[in-house]
């Protein structure tokens, strides 16, 4: 049976590994690093794009969501580990708090479990003091489409270096973009060259994890000739998927005001829209941190890998079983995570436990961000990295990226993609051998 499924995931990779060839002729080539920079910065115009969203005065739609912002008394992890399995979506952590979204059904059942509701208001009332206009202070960042353009033109101006392909489709039918950088094998070929993993967009309406991805990219090839990289590049096999959850993303912005959506776009039997897909990974799957309300949104679906967008990444770790490094961006804590997210304990290989406590220490150095055990904040299942290293031996780490909101408009960008820049080059240096940070 395991061999079925592998040579099924392998068939679904094999779909979109002709993409490059087909397409990459008639790109533009040339993209600038420093140029995309100043566009996000506001520095330069960006040439308008045929998706970027209509603006409107409000986004309407909210009036009629029933999810609240609250402020929650918690003063340790067990506590917001249960308030996670309530159906709050902690987003803010306090040392004597918590606040984040619940749906109302939700939220009326906290007292009853003992928890303390020191403030509330409605998401509508929320998004008047907080919503940021994406086309107006925002249209920098980058949509589905524009990031699918920026990647067919990494693709064709670089040829000698770069692969591009789909590693599987959504659940509203895109493809999930995987950008290659390896001059010997191109496409779904294999590589005995060690691997390394970039990913964004998880979550759908953290934005900036999509532009640290897709600068990173963009930085590489432009920085191609320089000694380290060029070295990297020679040696290592890197993969680059700007947004995992396109759909939720493109949902996020679609009325021309954030929607503040977390999850992606299945829609559920209660009629309600997505599934975190950080709680969707065969790791001790929904059993702590992760709710099995379907309004709610650390919402871990009806069953681990039931979405497309983490099976698509089900099927592509295993196919290739060079990679020892992966990076994850999310938003917002400016934290460096590693496991274990699933469970409050230490990561039980001595060895290993110190290879992630000194990757952590080191890229925390070059963020700024603070590095640390997953479950020292809370207890939440069926997390990506938990699943890579527990299944695989990867060391997989989550970067939560700084800033204040959701969407900290442009005016860090240019600071949180310098940062995360250097720690993501820095995680190529050891990708040969996360073990020798040990010796």
């Amino acid at each position: 049976m395991k061999k079925l499924i592998l040579s099924a995931a392998f068939a679904l990779l094999l779909s979109g590994a002709a993409f490059a060839a087909d397409t990459a002729a008639d790109k533009p080539a040339g993209i600038s690093f420093s140029q995309l920079l100043a566009q996000l910065k506001g520095e330069i115009p960006r040439p308008p794009s045929a998706g970027d969203p209509v603006s409107v005065l409000v986004a309407e739609d909210l009036k009629g969501d029933s999810r609240y912002w609250v402020t929650v008394a918690a003063d340790n992890k067990h506590a917001r580990t249960a308030l996670l399995e309530a159906g709050l979506d902690i987003v803010e952590v306090a040392d004597k708090s918590v606040s984040g979204f619940i749906t109302a059904a939700d939220l009326d059942k906290l007292p009853g479990s003992g928890f303390v509701v020191t403030s509330r208001q409605t998401i509508y009332e929320y998004a008047k003091k907080h919503l940021k206009d994406f086309p107006a202070a925002d249209a920098r960042y980058h949509n589905y489409t524009e990031t699918t353009e920026v990647l067919r033109g990494l693709a064709a101006g670089n040829p000698e270096l770069v692969s591009l392909f789909s590693i599987g489709k959504t659940t509203e039918g895109r493809d999930i973009w995987c950008l290659r950088l390896n001059p010997a094998e191109k496409g779904l070929t294999p590589s005995a060259k060690p691997g390394a993993l970039y990913m964004g967009n998880h979550h759908a309406r953290e934005h900036l994890s999509n532009e640290v991805a897709l600068l990173y990219a963009v930085y590489l090839l432009e920085h191609k000739n320089d000694a380290d990289i060029k070295k990297y590049l020679a040696t290592l096999d890197i993969y680059i998927i700007p947004m995992v959850n396109p759909d939720g993303a493109e949902y996020d912005i679609k009325t021309g005001k954030y929607r503040w959506h977390r999850k992606n776009t299945r829609v559920n039997p209660d009629k309600s829209v997505g599934v975190d897909l950080n709680r969707n990974y065969d790791f001790l799957w929904c059993t702590q941190g992760a709710s099995h309300s379907p309004g709610s949104d650390t919402y871990c679906g009806p069953s681990a890998f039931s979405e497309p967008e983490t099976q698509a990444i089900k099927a592509f770790v295993p196919a290739h079983p060079n990679l020892k490094v992966v990076m994850s961006y999310h938003s917002y804590s400016s934290l460096i995570l590693y496991p274990w997210a699933g469970k409050d304990a230490e990561v039980e290989e001595a060895k290993d436990r110190d290879v992630f406590v000194k990757l952590g220490a080191e890229m925390g150095k070059l963020t700024g961000y603070r590095p640390q055990r997953a479950s020292d904040l809370y207890v939440a299942t069926g997390e990506t990295g938990d699943w890579l290293y527990s299944n695989y031996g990867i060391f997989g780490f989550t970067t939560e990226l700084e800033g204040n909101s959701f969407y900290p408009g442009a005016e860090l960008i240019d600071r949180a993609v310098a940062g995360n820049i250097r720690a993501a080059v820095y995680l190529l240096s050891v990708a040969d051998d996360p073990y020798k940070v040990t010796r």
